[in-house]
């Protein structure tokens, strides 16, 4: 099973660009990106599903590139949003990108011999433009109609509208991929499935510009089964930083899984083997009261997150 069946099966496939041309690319390693914004000091459980699906494509042989968006972050993304983000500071966000930069990296291996991960930021590259520069180099290669039709703007001009700030914001991000196209020969750029719009601006403008191509590939917006969002409580978001999620409540977070999630989830974010996976799915149908499919979960995402010692910790005072 390559890599591509291996999302698939695992619920972690929505949508891709030609996809008999992605896995004839797949076939030698191929430089991929993923983008996280700093909007908060933390990423959230929701983050880790595209941070483990960069994981994995590290383990099967190609190049991850994490991207933290000190420029983007600055802007903010109108997806999912029905109103104005608050824009925060330089120093503040500057703040968040050294945080994130610093979580993101505990997923990859930048010590691996043949494919060591790379983190980036776009401020790098988007800082020395001069507003003249990027309308006329990148702005002209936009078409206004094509902006407007987008998902994310089109449903908050029908709501409360929006600023150009937040509108440019696609530009930006399409901009990010031209960037690692050239700099770092990116071809493949993953994202939750609401990013689908603006990851294929992305491509026209590679296209465009450096007369060159790639990929698309996005991962579906985890729900639970009950219809909400993944990764908040009623406490709140479940964060990766132990300041703003203790430990304790991370590992009750995944332990507490509702018995309809438990078998989704380990598809989405565990490691293990589809055999591992179905034969814990069969413990559970069989016999659900022994929690050993929640317990697997809770076991390894702490450990993963935190470590085995806090895991082992934390399951101790669970008792």
């Amino acid at each position: 099973m390559n890599l591509i069946e291996d999302l698939r099966w695992r619920g972690l496939l929505a949508q891709t660009t030609d996809e008999a041309a992605l896995l004839e690319a797949l076939k030698k390693p191929t430089t991929l990106y993923v983008g996280f914004d700093p909007t908060a000091p933390s990423l959230h459980a929701g983050n880790l599903v595209v941070l483990l699906v960069l994981r994995r494509f590290q383990l099967a042989g190609h190049n991850p590139i994490a991207l933290v968006g000190g420029a983007t972050g600055l802007v903010g993304d109108p997806s999912g949003k029905n109103e104005e983000r608050t824009l925060n500071s330089t120093e503040i966000v500057q703040g968040w990108v050294n945080r994130i930069r610093q979580q993101v990296s505990a997923f990859l291996d930048f010590d691996a011999p043949k494919n060591p991960a790379t983190v980036v930021n776009n401020l790098d590259w988007t800082s020395p433009l001069s507003a003249i520069e990027f309308l006329r180099d990148i702005g002209k290669h936009f078409s206004v109609n094509q902006m407007l039709a987008k998902d994310s703007v089109s449903a908050r001009l029908e709501g409360g509208g929006i600023s150009y700030t937040e509108f440019s914001y696609q530009v930006l991000q399409s901009y990010d991929f031209l960037e690692l196209y050239r700099r770092n020969n990116c071809t493949l750029q993953v994202g939750g499935s609401d990013q689908w719009g603006n990851i294929v601006a992305g491509l026209d403008l590679i296209r465009r510009v450096a007369q060159g191509s790639g990929h698309a590939l996005t991962v579906p917006l985890l729900m639970k089964a009950d219809g909400t969002k993944f990764g908040k409580t009623a406490g709140g978001s479940v964060w990766l930083d132990p300041e703003m999620t203790s430990p304790y409540a991370f590992f009750q977070f995944w332990l507490n899984s509702d018995d309809k999630d438990v078998v989704n989830f380990l598809k989405v974010f565990s490691f293990k083997s589809h055999e591992e996976i179905l034969e814990l799915e069969k413990s559970h149908n069989e016999n659900p009261g022994l929690r050993e499919a929640h317990r697997a979960l809770a076991r390894e995402l702490t450990s993963l997150v935190h470590s085995e010692e806090t895991t082992q910790r934390v399951e101790a005072a669970a008792r």
